[in-house]
Formats: structure tokens, sequence, C-alpha cells
């Protein structure tokens, strides 16, 4: 929790592009489980809560990143949680925008009763980070532009990946950037 509320207060003021030093790849832990993928979740608002959004995510088990210890499902008074985590990603574009995303590594998930392989994650919003990425395996003019989606920073995408180099369990794939800056 305490790697969480650094990384959010962070991120909250900027710091993470101008050096927050507290998250190290020694922070991140790979777990083997079951855990929602938001690497590519598409988001809405939710009614009377500004500071975060609600992202529909897929329910996988397996290996998986995040920066909380590991923890598995869990029954609450909404239903099953499971929470938000990391799986390699083969290619993304760079939106060097203005435009709010989410964070949702390590968001709490609750599973859909009627499909249990969908979940939705409450997930903070985020803007003015610097550049982010949007998980495709194409790009045009819209990629960046229409809709909000679930992200990470482009520097917190390549730190993932090079810590993923280093673990034997859980390895990145080589990652195509569809629009180099």
């Amino acid at each position: 929790m305490r790697n969480t509320i650094y990384i959010l207060a962070c991120v909250a003021f900027g710091a993470l592009l101008s050096g927050c030093t507290g998250e190290s790849q020694s922070d991140y832990t790979v777990c083997e489980g079951i855990y929602a993928l938001c690497t590519t979740a598409q988001c809405q608002p939710i009614v009377g809560q500004d500071e975060t959004v609600s992202c529909d995510c897929t329910v996988k088990t397996g290996y998986s990143l995040g920066l909380e210890p590991c923890k598995g499902e869990a029954d609450t008074a909404k239903g099953k949680q499971i929470i938000s985590r990391y799986f390699p990603i083969k290619s993304y574009a760079i939106c060097a925008n203005d435009r709010p995303w989410a964070n949702c590594l390590d968001s709490p998930c609750v599973v859909n009763e009627s499909d249990p392989s969908k979940t939705a994650c409450a997930c903070p919003v985020v803007k003015d980070q610097g550049p982010y990425v949007m998980v495709t395996e194409t790009y045009d003019a819209s990629t960046c532009a229409t809709g909000l989606w679930s992200s990470a920073t482009v520097i917190d995408a390549n730190k993932v990946t090079d810590f993923l180099k280093t673990n034997d369990k859980l390895k990145p794939f080589d990652v195509k950037v569809l629009n180099p800056e």
C-alpha cells in the first residue's frame, strides 16, 4: 500500500517525470494467479467521482506484475474482487497530448457475475504526466485523440520492460513503438 500511495502522489504532482525516486525495479512484484488485465481497457466516468473511472478489463490467470504484494481473489459486498496487474505488451503508440487517461495498475476490480471473463476496475484518472502509451497494433491520427483508456507513462512502460528483462518468470516481448518521436 505504501508504494501505491507514493506512486499516486508522484503521479498527482508530476514528479515521475522529474525524478521521483521512490519507485525502483525492486518495487515490482511478479505473481502467479488470477488478475485483471487493463492494458487495452476503455474507461467511463463514474457519476459523482471526478478522480476515478470504471475501466472494462479482462480476467486472466498466470504471471503478472504489480507494485503491490500478490493477492488472490476476495469476496466483497460488491462481488468477487481481484487486482489489476500488468502483462507484457508487444506494441504501442506514444501519445504526447494533454488528454486524461486511467492508471489502473494495482487497482481494485469487481468480476462480472454474469460473465466471469470480464471485470470493472476503479482506476484513478491522471493527465499532464508527459508522453503516455496507447497499447495497440496499429496507429492512425485518432489513436491518441479519442476515448479514455487505461495507460501508463512511456517512462513507466520502459521501466517495467527493463525489470522484466531481469525476471525469470515473466519475460517481456520485443516492444515495437508504432510512432517513435
